[in-house]
């Protein structure tokens, strides 16, 4: 309906700007449509055909094929002729061979006939309130898998997407309440206090999720009852009051005894980055850890564990080389700080079964009944056991205070 001679331009420059040449260009003719006759449809697609078009579709809104017909016969085999029958669809197809059309488009029966059956689809469940009357009727799962070749996704995912994800566990240590956050968590531990309308708990349930990791075991004792997101293992430290972090750890350790998988050890109150699991399901190490460098700006670090030193600060140079825990501490030099400890540990199946009973033997001690990780790595060091350091700084936020609370909001 456009401008005969501005549509004319249109179709020189689609041809100028062609480079294959099994490309066409099909000039749709309306002048039917506008009731402006057949001989205002011939001079349009004469001219469109000067202009280099390939084809020619001629439109009609009749129920009858008789304006379509009488353009054939007049225009000849100047070009191919394209028709779409949606108005004159009572017409045989014959009809059309024997007029020499060259194609026909059926035009959007996919569409509305999936409408159709959508709409009778709604009816029917809005009715029985089931789907018993339906399932058998509609397309099950797998052949929508099928016509999405899901298998080619999956294949190209195992070849190209990192490896690790799916051997591997998270354990959430979240029994305490949070004192801390005062009337906050009186009612619930300080894991389930909202933060932008979700528990804490489901933004580092879905961080661990993001990452393909789907096996997460949460530790809880502290109003127990409220930590109840679905699809999570729960273990239950009902001493905690009487002991500490190891204690949960010890529990959800030995829940797991016999499972083979890697394990990512993190708090219920510590907000993170996916990019850190992600990481650390990458590493091969025994034991690893997350150390943010940006150590000046943290608050958190004395319920954590402090600061650490390490075998070398971060730098450009630490981007490629690997780097150990040295020390772990609140009483460390200034000089020696390269970062704070961030509450991430990663063991593998062996590293699980060594530093249960190295645990075993630690909570073994009075004096060791309330103690965390923090003291953990640091048996480890005194025993020499090597502990992988990565390097970050920031992109992770441990909610120690009302202040926390109102930050983890934009975090």
């Amino acid at each position: 309906m456009a401008d005969m001679q501005e549509f004319c331009g249109k179709i020189k420059a689609g041809k100028d700007a062609q480079t294959d040449q099994d490309f066409c260009i099909i000039a749709r003719v309306e002048a039917f449509i506008c009731c402006w006759g057949l001989a205002e449809a011939l001079r349009r697609a004469e001219a469109y055909h000067q202009a280099g078009a390939d084809g020619i579709l001629i439109h009609s809104a009749l129920s009858v094929p008789d304006e379509i017909l009488s353009f054939k016969q007049e225009w000849g085999n100047r070009c191919p002729v394209v028709i779409v029958p949606t108005k004159y669809y009572a017409t045989p197809t014959d009809v059309f061979r024997q007029h020499g059309f060259s194609m026909v488009i059926w035009a959007n029966h996919m569409l509305r006939a999936a409408v159709a059956a959508m709409q009778k689809t709604a009816r029917t469940l809005k009715e029985d309130e089931h789907l018993l009357s339906i399932e058998d009727k509609v397309a099950p799962v797998s052949e929508i898998f099928r016509l999405q070749n899901a298998a080619e996704l999956q294949e190209a995912e195992d070849r190209y997407l990192p490896r690790g994800a799916e051997n591997t566990c998270a354990m959430v240590l979240a029994a305490s309440r949070g004192d801390e956050l005062g009337e906050l968590t009186e009612h619930q531990p300080k894991t389930m206090v909202k933060i932008q309308g979700a528990p804490i708990l489901s933004h580092i349930v879905d961080a661990y999720h993001a990452v393909g990791i789907k096996d997460i075991v949460v530790v809880r004792r502290y109003k127990k009852e409220a930590v109840n997101l679905p699809n999570l293992t729960y273990i239950d430290n009902n001493n905690f009051a009487e002991t500490g972090e190891l204690d949960s750890l010890l529990k959800a350790l030995q829940s797991r005894k016999g499972h083979v998988q890697s394990t990512i050890i993190s708090y219920g109150d510590v907000l993170f980055n996916k990019y850190i699991p992600q990481s650390l399901c990458q590493e091969t190490d025994d034991c690893v850890i997350f150390v943010d460098s940006n150590w000046q700006e943290q608050t958190s670090y004395a319920r954590l564990g402090g600061f650490t030193e390490c075998t070398i600060p971060n730098s450009r140079k630490a981007f490629n080389t690997k780097i150990y825990l040295k020390q772990l501490g609140n009483n460390l030099p200034k000089e020696s700080i390269h970062g704070v400890w961030m509450g991430f540990l990663k063991v593998s199946p062996s590293a699980a079964v060594h530093i249960t009973d190295i645990i075993v033997e630690m909570l073994a001690k009075q004096a060791n009944r309330k103690a965390g990780i923090p003291q953990l790595l640091q048996e480890l060091l005194k025993r020499q056991y090597p502990i992988r350091v990565l390097y970050t700084a920031g992109h992770w936020l441990d909610i120690n205070s009302l202040d926390d609370v109102v930050q983890a909001g934009n975090f």
